[in-house]
């Protein structure tokens, strides 16, 4: 005959049953996490996989390659378009206290790239114009303007295409009004907006022009519809993005061209990597080595000399 089992003996029956079934659901659920894990690490292989696929695909297509039959092929067509005569061969405008195209010996050559659809382009002349034309006026610095044409997608009127050709049509027959037509168009009650584009007339613009001090005769001819140079701004804004020593150095535009792009003498001057709290005019001044006290004085050279690049950010 079997014995009975105690009441202990079944309570502890019990709680051995309980505690199986808990280790049994507890190597279930972790079963589950390493699981999920493996497959949560899946989906995130599959998707940066996706997104390096994509990024380089974009890459790609926005970033001009350093192809030497391309850049020479673009350059033909520079060559084929009517030439501004006072162009440089890489379509810049130099202008100095001597005048266009006299550079002062001694001094840096600065080049400025610009649209004048550009708000990046917009705001360093706003904050640096008065700093580069003082500089030019003492013989410091030599200016090398490069008018680009970039942006007409965001206007109605290829607003892009129409400044550059203006700017250059001034440079050809009133140099003297160059840059201060230049920092004109750039105002903040004038450039219009990138995101926001209010049609701009040529009549505007020659008001524009008659302010700054250009004769109104000349005013009106640059500004006429008949866009002299306007195959030459297209083509030499073909070719300048492919020209490796305009590519951003830095950041996410890293290894192509983006607006403004300055270089001195020759070189790249990084301005992504110019602290917040550091005014352009001052990282500009840095750069070629001069105190804000010496701007305008004729005879006080900047450090940066003719060869050497820029001083500042150190790269």
């Amino acid at each position: 005959m079997a014995k009975k089992s105690s009441p202990s003996s079944k309570r502890q029956a019990r709680n051995e049953a309980q505690a199986a079934a808990l280790r049994a659901q507890e190597e279930q659920a972790a079963r589950d996490r390493r699981n999920q894990t493996i497959i949560g690490v899946i989906v995130v292989a599959v998707v940066v996989a996706l997104v390096a696929v994509v990024s380089v695909v974009v890459w790609r297509q926005t970033h001009p390659k350093s192809d030497p039959q391309k850049l020479d092929e673009a350059y033909a067509k520079v060559e084929a378009a009517k030439k501004p005569s006072q162009a440089t061969d890489k379509g810049g405008f130099l202008i100095s206290k001597n005048g266009l195209n006299k550079p002062v010996k001694g001094a840096p050559v600065v080049e400025s790239y610009m649209d004048f659809m550009c708000p990046g382009c917009g705001a360093l002349e706003r904050t640096t114009g008065d700093t580069f034309a003082a500089l030019v006026q003492s013989g410091q610095i030599n200016l090398e303007v490069h008018p680009m044409a970039f942006m007409d997608r965001f206007s109605s009127d290829e607003y892009s295409t129409r400044t550059a050709n203006i700017i250059v049509e001034l440079a050809q027959k009133d140099p003297e009004h160059f840059l201060p037509m230049i920092q004109s168009l750039f105002a903040q009650d004038f450039q219009p907006e990138e995101g926001n584009y209010k049609p701009v007339t040529n009549e505007m613009i020659r008001e524009r022009a008659i302010s700054v001090g250009v004769p109104e005769d000349i005013a009106k001819e640059i500004t006429d519809d008949t866009y002299e140079y306007k195959d030459w701004v297209r083509a030499i804004s073909d070719y300048t993005p492919l020209r490796s020593e305009l590519w951003n150095t830095t950041g996410q535009l890293k290894g192509s061209m983006s607006t403004p792009t300055v270089l001195i003498n020759g070189k790249y001057w990084n301005r992504m990597a110019i602290p917040n709290d550091i005014d352009p005019p001052t990282a500009f001044l840095k750069a070629i080595g001069l105190d804000a006290d010496q701007v305008g004085k004729a005879g006080v050279m900047p450090k940066v000399g003719t060869d050497q690049g820029p001083l500042y950010p150190e790269s």
